[in-house]
């Protein structure tokens, strides 16, 4: 156990150097903060698509997106799905299926997403988290527990992320306080490999 989180902790100070490092290479020294991007579809994620207007349009069964990022609709053939959002895949199947439905309505739903991500410092239980579904960065915080809300800076939470073919991160900071009370809705969800990192608030001795 203890072996496990030695390196738990040693796989967060090389990504947190790995992100300063990124940062300082940047000559805007500027960080992203506030809500990451939306949902992404990804190879392998399982997908219900259904026509509320046309329901003999929907397929059969879900579809699993292909290696090759696509999936097979009825009409109209293979369709690009992966690194999309479902808002964009819904309104590119409304264009594709233009002659098909009268009511511009397709509901794309993510059935089934699995992927692995991180989360330490102070939460009850750190450590490595995998999930079938999409995953939001205050659902990871209760996965692995909740906060630890003696030290836990809930507003000043960190999602450190790798950017896909370089050795870059970019470094994201969420107020899941302001979520939590309900005066943010904007949902942040996290994607393979993601780091989410709850500091401890400052307290003077």
């Amino acid at each position: 156990m203890m072996k496990a989180g030695l390196i738990l902790l040693a796989v967060a100070a090389f990504a947190l150097s790995a992100a300063a490092s990124a940062q300082a290479a940047d000559p805007s020294g500027a960080v992203p903060t506030g809500q990451g991007p939306a949902l992404t579809l990804r190879e392998g994620d399982i997908v219900k698509i259904t026509f509320p207007g046309a329901p003999d349009l929907n397929p059969p069964e879900p579809l699993q997106i292909r290696r090759d990022g696509k999936i097979t609709l009825p009409i109209i053939g293979e369709v690009m799905a992966a690194d999309r959002t479902p808002s964009d895949l819904q309104n590119s199947l409304i264009g594709l299926y233009s002659k098909q439905i009268q009511s511009k309505e397709v509901v794309v739903t993510v059935i089934s997403s699995s992927f692995s991500v991180f989360v330490d410092g102070a939460v009850l239980h750190s450590g490595k988290i995998t999930v079938n579904h999409p995953l939001t960065i205050l659902e990871a915080v209760m996965e692995a527990g909740g906060f630890d809300y003696n030290k836990a800076n809930t507003e000043k939470v960190s999602v450190i992320r790798k950017q896909e073919g370089a050795d870059k991160y970019t470094y994201y900071t969420v107020n899941l306080k302001a979520v939590i009370a309900g005066k943010r809705n904007d949902l942040f969800y996290l994607q393979p490999g993601d780091m989410v990192h709850v500091p401890e608030r400052f307290a003077w001795h």
